[in-house]
């Protein structure tokens, strides 16, 4: 009974009104009876309402009736426990001979589910033993938590002098702010950094993952218009320390605008800004307890982090006196909108796939991985596809590691990455009460071996091999790594290294019988470069390696930028082919490397006529118009220019239905199971070249150029300066002549038209190698007669002036030898 209408969830008033007799004997009208929820798992009915009562009794005997419960009473607090499930669903506690009931904490202890204490103390991302006693009386009756995880993950110095608290008086007056990193592991979304927003108020947790530490203003500027929007309050002061990203000009200029105070703490006095510092590193432990419980690979700690920050938020906390700091801003909410699980454990996720046939497996094999903000479900990552799930149905086992090593995962999706379209690198922060760590997944940087071949001769003396990073200064390659547990072996790939690098003796070395003396250096370091290097074969080879991968990346990007697929639902009666990846090496004409690339290209042979391709015919560029064009250029000393078109062929048009599976290595987001639907000509299709050059002739007859007639690759113009010549094969481009003006008008507008790179002078076209010099203009094929020697195996045998016996007489006459067989 209770003397307070206003806790009345439902009413229903006594007519004419009744009465009850009292513990002093004196009796009491009764207005009416109704449903009181104290807590979401204690809805206590029918509750008399009597006026001027001055206390809210609860009788035991009926709630336990009621509720189908028992009720323990212990010295100094009491539990009610389910009799069916075994849930705790309330305490209270004992004060002056009485004992109250708890409103605050008991919401979300219906949560924790079966289980032993322990696994309480799992599901909750380990908290100390202090909150788990209020969370679960159970607990009282432990002096300390056998966790081994935590021992590893929690175990510091012991605090000199005790810390003082001094709250903010309302959410968000006080905003203390810290950055972390790097990490020396690169997150799975390619996160290396995060960054902490704690309310002094509620001590409530927004965090943000970063790739580099200058992205802090992005996030604060976000995390600002979220509080205003959600909150309908400013951020009144921001407290951090002296780092470079507080105090850059941008960062400045933002809070004089919206009026925000600036505290920074003194020079190494980290105390001055320890609310922030000691978020960061509770939150650092409770990742490490997570990530060691269930052995999960370090490539997970942002999830580690997102989920920490997630139980965090939702933990009693001894500065609000118990209360968690997510009840401070959102009272009326479920702590655990689902119930926790141990992170880190084996579960299955309901396959969605509508593929799916009636006797293929209806779920699929993942790891725990925490909680989504947006939607009401458990975050999972499946190895088997490479992608982040959410999902309600799921079934945990969570006493069961998904893996007993931490090579499992790694080996089963280090050639999966998960790409998503046309989203700017903005939206890959997370901000979080409830942290979800985005699925852009760029894949894992592995330290690997080098293996060097011995090959069958040396050759002549090369000048080093230089990759070039993501910038455009070149590195020098890596040398070999010596190999130990730590490593992730790779020595059983072919990854890019020196063609013919050993120590192997020949008998008949090559540089015997070949020189290079006629040449200049330069002309000798490229002609050396240009089959010095073995490129990559595999995707997963390829991924394994930085700037083998970044090359992918740059290619998925220009695919996606020039719209060259949709991703649908492969019709009903359709047929989608395949992709592979090819992949080259780009060199200068000093013989260093300029650029790896990597090339989409489809499996043409799988097209069927009629269906998705009909006229495939497109001209060639003629070796003997090659060699002409040289000759005029050799003749007259016509410079020769040499331009390469980017990504050609996803210039033309389709016409056609085209559908082809998604990349390999790549997994959009969220389009699991979907196709391409091709818009624009692709690499391996049959039907490319045709589109391709049809584009290309039609925007240079726009210019003013003529088709040749007997070879419909060459392209000139006949002006009063001079002449232009232009001949094309796919995307390598030769153009010479003598008016210089018109040569460089013709440059300027293929510049516009399509994503063109100058190549200066003519080097290498068509697999031939060109020299100039005063006395003319060299063609060779060296690069092409040393790849036939390799593969027929003759690299190291005996050369021959005359590959038969000179002055042999053929006649129709004789008789023909008999097949060997």
């Amino acid at each position: 009974m209770t003397g307070n209408p206003s806790l009345f969830s439902s009413f229903h008033s006594y007519l004419p009104t009744s009465s009850v007799t009292l513990a002093d004997g004196s009796t009491s009208p009764v207005l009416g009876s109704g449903t009181v929820v104290p807590t979401s798992t204690l809805p206590l009915s029918p509750v008399l309402s009597l006026p001027n009562f001055a206390f809210n009794l609860l009788s035991i005997s009926k709630i336990t009736r009621t509720l189908n419960c028992s009720v323990t009473f212990f010295p100094g607090y009491c539990v009610f426990q389910d009799l069916l499930t075994k849930q705790i669903i309330g305490k209270g506690h004992e004060s002056t001979g009485l004992y109250i009931l708890d409103t605050s904490i008991t919401k979300g202890i219906s949560c924790l589910g079966v289980g032993t204490l322990l696994d309480a103390h799992y599901r909750l991302g380990h908290p100390s033993l202090p909150l788990m006693k209020q969370i679960n009386p159970q607990f009282n009756k432990m002096t300390s938590l056998q966790c081994e995880s935590c021992q590893f993950a929690k175990h510091h110095r012991t605090s000199l002098s005790p810390r003082v608290n001094k709250r903010a008086n309302a959410p968000f007056d006080l905003v203390h702010s810290d950055v972390w990193g790097a990490c020396p592991v690169v997150s799975k979304a390619g996160f290396k950094y995060f960054v902490t927003f704690v309310d002094d108020y509620s001590r409530m947790t927004w965090l943000y993952f970063m790739k580099r530490r200058s992205e802090l203003f992005t996030h604060f500027s976000s995390f600002c218009a979220e509080i205003k929007t959600q909150f309908n309050v400013p951020v009144r002061v921001l407290r951090g320390d002296n780092a470079q990203e507080y105090l850059s000009a941008t960062f400045k200029s933002f809070m004089l605008q919206h009026g925000i105070i600036h505290q920074t703490a003194c020079v190494d006095t980290p105390p001055q800004n320890g609310v922030a510092e000691r978020k960061n590193r509770h939150l650092l432990k409770t990742a490490r307890a997570l990530l060691f419980q269930m052995n999960v690979p370090k490539q997970f700690w942002a999830d580690a982090v997102s989920t920490a920050c997630f139980l965090i938020n939702r933990m009693p906390s001894s500065v609000l006196n118990g209360k968690a700091p997510y009840h401070c801003l959102f009272p009326n909410k479920e702590l655990f909108p689902i119930p926790p699980k141990i992170f880190g454990c084996t579960c299955f996720v309901r396959d969605v796939n509508p593929h799916l046939t009636k006797l293929d497996p209806k779920s699929l094999k993942c790891i725990f991985l925490g909680y989504s903000r947006v939607q009401k479900g458990y975050r999972c990552f499946c190895p088997s596809t490479g992608r982040y799930l959410v999902s309600i149905d799921a079934s945990f086992h969570e006493n069961t590691p998904f893996s007993s090593s931490k090579a499992d995962i790694h080996e089963s999706n280090d050639d999966i990455l998960i790409y998503t379209m046309t989203i700017p690198e903005s939206t890959l922060s997370t901000n979080i009460p409830q942290v979800t760590v985005p699925d852009l997944r760029p894949p894992v940087h592995l330290v690997y071996t080098r293996r060097h071949k011995a090959p069958d001769h040396p050759p002549p003396a090369i000048p080093m091999i230089t990759y070039p990073d993501t910038s455009s200064t070149p590195i020098s390659c890596p040398e070999p790594v010596p190999a130990s547990s730590d490593l992730v072996s790779t020595s059983d790939l072919d990854l890019p290294i020196a063609l013919r690098k050993g120590t192997r003796s020949c008998t008949h070395p090559i540089s015997s019988f070949v020189s290079y003396n006629q040449l200049s250096p330069a002309s000798c370091s490229f002609i050396a470069s240009i089959d010095s290097i073995s490129v990559t074969k595999s995707v997963k080879e390829a991924l394994s390696h930085p700037k083998w991968r970044h090359a992918m990346v740059e290619e998925m990007n220009a695919l996606d930028l020039n719209g060259t697929w949709d991703l649908v639902d492969l019709p009903t009666g359709r047929k989608s082919i395949g992709c592979k990846w090819v992949f080259a090496v780009k060199v200068n004409p000093d013989g260093s490397v300029t650029r790896l690339k990597a090339r989409l290209v489809a499996k043409g042979y799988a097209q069927t006529y009629g269906v998705d391709y009909s006229d495939t015919f497109s001209p060639v560029a003629k070796l003997t118009s090659v060699r002409l064009l040289i000759s005029l250029a050799a003749t007259h000393d016509w410079h020769l220019h040499q331009l390469d078109i980017k990504n050609a062929f996803l210039q033309g048009d389709l016409k056609e239905e085209v559908y082809i599976e998604q990349p390999p290595g790549f997994v959009a987001q969220g389009e699991y199971g979907k196709v391409c639907r091709l818009r624009k000509s692709l690499y391996g299709l049959k039907q490319s070249p045709r589109a391709w050059f049809g584009k290309f002739s039609q925007s240079i007859e726009q210019f003013g150029m003529i088709k040749g007639k007997s070879d419909h690759s060459v392209f000139y113009k006949q002006t009063e300066s001079g002449v232009t010549l232009l001949v094309v094969s796919v995307d390598d481009i030769v153009i010479t002549g003598s008016d210089n003006a018109g040569i460089l008008a013709l440059k300027n507008f293929l510049h516009s038209q399509f994503q063109t790179k100058d190549l200066g002078s003519l080097k290498y076209f068509l697999g031939i190698e060109v020299t100039r010099s005063k006395k003319g203009i060299f063609l060779s094929q060296r690069k092409y007669v040393l790849d036939l020697l390799a593969d027929t195996g003759k690299l190291g045998a005996k050369p021959s002036t005359t590959p038969m016996v000179p002055n042999v007489q053929l006649t129709q006459e004789g008789t023909p030898f008999e097949d060997p067989e």
